[in-house]
Formats: C-alpha cells, sequence, structure tokens
C-alpha cells in the first residue's frame, strides 16, 4: 500500500495517491479545493457581529504584522500546480483507464507481451490494410459529393423549396463524411434541436462540426481560406447563408458582432454554430466561453458533445498533429463513437451581463457531458496569462493582511 500524504492541515482530508483518484477528467494525481484562494479566517473579517466584539478594541488594534501561515494558501496552490496543471495537461490526450490497442495514447505497450503484441498487429493489419483505404476512398467520394450538391443547390431561387433542399441535402452529405470514419453518434433530447439562433458546443476537434452536421443544418461562421478549402467553402456559402470573414475583420469584435446580429435577426436562416472556446480541449473539460456570442441578445441552444475514448482518441493536439495527420490518425481508429445532448433554450436573464450569462450555459454543458467546468481560458495554451489574474491573486492577499 502506498501511504497518504496530507494535503492540508484541517478536518478534511486531501490525500497523494501514487495511483492517483479518478474524475470525470480521468485520473488525478491529486485531489483540489473548489476555490482557488479560501476566504480569510472568521476573525480576521468584519462580518463578525459587533456584540462580539470586545468594546475596548479598534479598527486599528484589529490590525496585523504579517505571519509566515498567511502564504500557506498560496504556497498550496503552487504546489498543486506544479504536481498537476489543471490548464496544461488539458491540451493532451486523454488519459485511458485501458488500452485500446491504440499507439497514440499508449506507446510501446504493444510489446508487453507476445500475445499482446499478436493481437495488436492483428488490429493493425485490419485499420491500415482494409479500413484506412476504404475510409480514404469514402471521404474523397464525400468531399466532391458535397461541393457538387451545394453547388447545385446553390443555382436554386431563395425561397422555402431551397431552405428544404439545403437542409435535406446538407445532411445527407455530412452522413456521407462521418462514415469515412465509422461514426457511430447518439443523439439525445432531439426536441431541444436547434431551429435558430445561436447554437453553442464544447469543442474538442474540427470533426465536432461533422458530428453536429449530421444531424441538422447549421450556418459556420470561421476565417475565409484560399485553396481547396476555399473552395467549399464558396460551395457552402452559396447553398447557406454562412459567415465567412477575410484576415484583417477576424479580431475586429465590433464587425463580429454585427455579422451575427444580422444572422440571427433575418427570418427562417438556419442556426449559427459556434465553439466559444476557441480551441480544441481533450474531451474531459469544458473552459472559459468568449463572450461575443452571449453579447448577441439571442436564443441560445447549448449542445454537449461527449466522445468516448476507447474506439478512438477525436481530440486534435494543434500543436503536435497537422490537420493531414489528424486525419490519418482518425481514418486508421477502430471508430468515433460520440454521445450528443441538445439542452432547453437559453436566455439572458434580467441583469445578467454576458459573462455570468455565458457561464451559465457553460456549467449547464460541462454537468450533461459529464465535463470539468474549469474557469482558465484555453487561449493560455498559446499565451501568457493576463496581468488581471496576477492582480486579483494581489488583491486576495492583501485581504488577508489587513482589515478592510
Amino acid at each position: 500500500m502506498r501511504p497518504d500524504i496530507s494535503l492540508t492541515p484541517d478536518s478534511e482530508v486531501k490525500s497523494f495517491r501514487g495511483n492517483g483518484t479518478t474524475s470525470a477528467a480521468g485520473t488525478h494525481v491529486i485531489s483540489r479545493d473548489e476555490i482557488l484562494v479560501p476566504e480569510p479566517v472568521n476573525n480576521n473579517n468584519l462580518d463578525i457581529p459587533d456584540s462580539k466584539l470586545p468594546r475596548s478594541r479598534s479598527l486599528e488594534t484589529l490590525k496585523r504584522e504579517f505571519e509566515l501561515s498567511d502564504c500557506l494558501d498560496f504556497v498550496k496552490v503552487g504546489v498543486e500546480a506544479i504536481i498537476e496543471d489543471q490548464v496544461t495537461s488539458r491540451f493532451e490526450a486523454e488519459e485511458l483507464k485501458s488500452w485500446n490497442l491504440l499507439t497514440r495514447t499508449n506507446i510501446f505497450y504493444e510489446f508487453i507481451s507476445w500475445r499482446i503484441t499478436f493481437i495488436w498487429m492483428t488490429g493493425f493489419f485490419i485499420r491500415y490494410f482494409f479500413l484506412f483505404p476504404l475510409r480514404f476512398l469514402i471521404c474523397f467520394f464525400g468531399v466532391i459529393w458535397l461541393t457538387l450538391c451545394t453547388a447545385v443547390v446553390g443555382y436554386v431561387p431563395e425561397g422555402p423549396f431551397k431552405r428544404w433542399l439545403n437542409r435535406h441535402v446538407s445532411i445527407m452529405c455530412f452522413q456521407v463524411l462521418s462514415s469515412a470514419l465509422s461514426s457511430v453518434i447518439r443523439y439525445h433530447n432531439r426536441e431541444n434541436l436547434p431551429r435558430d439562433g445561436i447554437c453553442v458546443a464544447n469543442h474538442t476537434s474540427p470533426i465536432d462540426v461533422l458530428v453536429l452536421a449530421c444531424d441538422n443544418c447549421y450556418a459556420l461562421i470561421g476565417q475565409r481560406h484560399g485553396g481547396f478549402l476555399g473552395i467549399l467553402q464558396r460551395a457552402l456559402a452559396r447553398a447557406s447563408p454562412h459567415i465567412w470573414f477575410e484576415r484583417s475583420e477576424v479580431k475586429d469584435r465590433e464587425a463580429v458582432t454585427k455579422r451575427l446580429r444580422q444572422h440571427v435577426s433575418t427570418p427562417n436562416n438556419p442556426p449559427i454554430l459556434i465553439f466559444p472556446e476557441g480551441t480544441c480541449i481533450n474531451n474531459t473539460s469544458v473552459m472559459q466561453f468568449k463572450k461575443g456570442s452571449f453579447e448577441v441578445g439571442s436564443v441560445i441552444y447549448p449542445v454537449a458533445i461527449k466522445y468516448d475514448p476507447r474506439f478512438g482518441d477525436a481530440f486534435w493536439n494543434s500543436s503536435k498533429y497537422s490537420m493531414t495527420q489528424y486525419l490519418y490518425l482518425m481514418m486508421t481508429s477502430w471508430a468515433i463513437v460520440a454521445d450528443v445532448w441538445y439542452l432547453p433554450p437559453m436566455f439572458q436573464g434580467k441583469g445578467e451581463n454576458a459573462v455570468e450569462f455565458a457561464n451559465r450555459v457553460k456549467r449547464a454543458i460541462s454537468k450533461q457531458g459529464g465535463l470539468v467546468d474549469l474557469m482558465w481560458d484555453g487561449q493560455l495554451k498559446r499565451m501568457k496569462p493576463k496581468p488581471e489574474w496576477k492582480e486579483r491573486q494581489q488583491e486576495e492577499f492583501s485581504k488577508k493582511l489587513k482589515v478592510q
């Protein structure tokens, strides 16, 4: 047995175990407090009734000098971050409880014994020499079919028939493309299927669009590209009112918000699909939502997506794999198995700002999908923490040293 090492001095025991503790995010080394910095002890704040304070004491006498114990909460949080970083671990492949005979998450496991090696080699032959060529042909046909069908729909005059045709053609084409990944998708609560407004979902992979578009027609928003991807974007734009931005417009929040308002205010437009996290997370958590899509004032349809990693890891580690490598890994996996939950539509409450609304939607998605709700910004993957985060911790620390 491994000894438990207490991490907190209070009555609630937090333990460090070598084999980890299991939660929705997989295997964790430590168990954390829900709050980043605990509130000051009761005898140091002003919430104590006046009747319990000695009459001889004044505000000046409540102030005290710095004590070493004042910084222990921050030291504890720092040690937790060193043992297990909550942010960077979300941008790596999810650690599995059992090996799925794929080398992506557990490399060199196939050489543990000759029996496992034989089973792995049999699976390797099936995946690479039978499934992959078949999936590649289906993908090639699906892309050509999508381009042709959307181009034809683009020549149909605007009206109810074109919207009906576009919906059915879009779902049919994306279902063909999903078969190139041997996708098995289970949709729950379809009575909440988005019909208009804005649909927001947690983001694990570029194929999130494929998973959702197999069941409903969406308008997409993104940066305009050239080359082959640009041909697909122009074909899709002819069939449905997608929103493509030039590179110079992507960082213009006012322009993005204006285009979103125009889209949701136009009758009969399909719901627009947005991933507010802005980056791919490894199927274990939901990170901070950007508030832009929640400032439009439209109805929000939350959608929770959860992949089953036993058959294939759908997470795209963009810092490690290119798009071509990622699609190759998807096509050589066993299958892509996912559950999709449509949540009831949500509206911004009276007196609720965009940030609070975004956090409320994020909590609903994380709860339904069995994901960990994190306050961190996913863009920490590419940039340094904002100065406001440091200032917030400094402010909390100052509250422990003096009476406000």
